[in-house]
């Protein structure tokens, strides 16, 4: 009796099963690093537990929010420089939480990619699992999805989920009002915003990502890939410091887009852009590209990763609580009536 054709199985059609089970093992380590009170359970459930009283909330409210990492995976993917990527898929989403007043307490990951390459994904979530830390956040879960012919073997795409608390009363923004000050605290650079014009820009100066870096030291793709800044803990301390009306996460939209988001109808910013001096990389892709000023202000930080609204006679005391936990703090400007955001000065 002759043999019949070979049965297909999952690894045939590009699904490795004992990959993924390597991966999980690998990444415990990580997760484990993240604990905080109130995880009931680690890695390999249907879903993960919180204990919101173990956590220290009697009368919580929560608050949710996701992101991804953009185009930013490109330049990691070229490079090869994938450390720090999932530092900055945390900070897209814990930095949006803090800004309602709510400490981040869990995170989840999503991970697709066309073919698993256990070593590489681990060092991704390795990333994760270090913004985890800087945020106070557990890994507490996530999932790695293997998807050949939606994506090509070496790309991959990360999306990120926070879940955090806060006490009933504590809801931002509250009290904004005209005079209030405002603080701006220092980015590391880019961050995770703007990334498909600075791969243009790129490709107009006819650089290679290992080219040496046209702005400081090491190569371009090292400079881009700075992680974004995890806010959360200084803000935090700042806060519970008082006098805090708000705050305003700078990422797509730059300042021009994201302060008036927490602002009444009726109030305006005045900032002034001499106030700081923004780090090289901005002025690099300006002189590059030609971008107006207008255009650097709707699209990137420009230096100002976190805009913290104050009221007046609570600014030096919340400066000093930022500074505290090792912020660069610079008043930027303040607020008036009017409406949107107003600049004197120059980038």
């Amino acid at each position: 009796m002759s043999e019949g054709p070979k049965g297909l199985t999952y690894a045939d059609a590009g699904v490795d099963i004992d990959a993924g089970n390597a991966l999980v093992e690998r990444i415990k380590p990580a997760a484990k690093r993240t604990g905080r009170a109130g995880v009931m359970a680690g890695l390999g459930g249907f879903g993960a537990l919180f204990d919101l009283k173990a956590a220290g909330y009697d009368d919580p409210i929560l608050v949710a929010a996701t992101d991804g990492v953009g185009t930013k995976l490109r330049v990691a993917i070229e490079s090869g420089a994938l450390g720090t990527v999932g530092i900055d898929l945390v900070a897209m989403c814990v930095n949006d939480l803090v800004c309602q007043g709510a400490e981040p307490l869990f995170f989840l990951d999503y991970f697709a990619t066309g073919k698993l390459d256990p070593a590489e994904a681990a060092t991704v979530i390795e990333g994760i699992a270090e913004g985890c830390v800087q945020a106070g956040a557990a890994l507490v879960g996530g999932e790695t999805a293997e998807m050949p012919g939606m994506y090509a073997e070496k790309d991959f795409d990360l999306a990120g989920f926070a879940v955090g608390a806060m006490s009933r009363e504590a809801s931002l923004p509250s009290g904004v009002a005209p005079g209030d000050v405002l603080l701006g605290l220092a980015s590391s650079g880019v961050h995770s915003n703007g990334y498909s014009l600075v791969r243009r820009v790129v490709e107009r100066a006819g650089l290679a990502w290992d080219a040496p870096c046209p702005f400081g030291p090491g190569t371009l793709a090292e400079a881009l890939l700075a992680p974004t800044r995890i806010y959360v803990k200084p803000a935090l301390a700042a806060i519970r410091a008082g006098g805090v009306h708000a705050l305003a996460h700078i990422t797509g939209g730059g300042l021009t887009e994201n302060l008036p988001r927490v602002l009444p109808e009726g109030i305006g910013a005045e900032i002034d852009l001499d106030a700081w001096t923004p780090p090289p990389v901005f002025g690099w892709l300006r002189d590059t590209a030609a971008i107006s000023e207008p255009e650097m202000l709707k699209t990137f930080n420009c230096g100002v990763g976190l805009i913290v609204v104050v009221a007046p006679d609570r600014a030096e005391a919340v400066t000093a609580a930022l500074a505290g936990a090792g912020e660069t703090v610079t008043r930027v400007g303040t607020l008036a009536e009017g409406a949107g955001v107003r600049y004197a000065g120059a980038l």
